[in-house]
């Protein structure tokens, strides 16, 4: 009964509102707990919700974490585009991008960071679906990257790989205090442009 008074009380509006409660509900505990570690009972608790009342809105776990890995997604997506709209030296879009992303991963955003996580233990389907949400992402930094004036032995692949790498993994790591986020997107692409500035050498041996 209680189920049915939820759903006969819920507008679109409403509706809307509750379905990103559980989405906000669920990438906190993502974080906090690991994908495996977190329950549907766990996250309708978190929301003030009943847990049988949340399957209105996502019929699995599973389609609760995609949700938010999209939502995550769109934010930081959203937070990169607008960065570097309007600049036109590629070697300033990429580090006015990388800046925003570090911006966007540590300004309380539990959506964005979540695409930091490890899943690779996964269910295979489950996987291929949220790396396929990621590489829209991805792309986006793999087109900021070709852009770039890069030397002929250069793999851009690898590049962004090394730069996102470097970036995501600093959610392990950081803590306020030290440098600020902004600070260390920027020196991490400060670093990639010094090195490959740097003349190469090779050994007559």
């Amino acid at each position: 009964m209680a189920n049915s008074i939820d759903k006969a009380e819920e507008g679109p509006y409403r509706s809307d509102n509750r379905r990103q409660e559980l989405m906000a509900s669920a990438a906190h505990l993502f974080n906090q707990r690991g994908y495996d570690a977190t329950s549907m009972r766990d996250i309708a608790k978190e929301a003030g919700m009943l847990a049988g009342s949340m399957y209105y809105h996502f019929p699995s776990k599973d389609d609760l974490i995609i949700a938010t890995y999209e939502e995550g997604t769109r934010l930081i997506t959203e937070a990169v585009v607008a960065a570097i709209d309007d600049m036109q030296d590629p070697w300033e879009r990429l580090e006015k991008a990388a800046i925003a992303h570090m911006n966007t991963l540590f300004g309380g955003n539990n959506f964005s960071i979540l695409l930091c996580a490890d899943i690779s233990r996964t269910a295979p389907t489950l996987r291929i679906r949220l790396i396929e949400s990621r590489d829209s992402y991805d792309s986006l930094f793999m087109d900021l990257i070709e852009a770039l004036p890069l030397p002929a032995d250069v793999d851009p692949t690898l590049l962004r790989l090394s730069l996102l790498g470097s970036l995501n993994w600093s959610s392990s790591w950081y803590r306020p205090g030290g440098q600020s986020p902004s600070q260390i997107g920027a020196l991490f692409v400060r670093l990639i442009r010094e090195g490959l500035a740097v003349p190469k050498t090779y050994s007559t041996q």
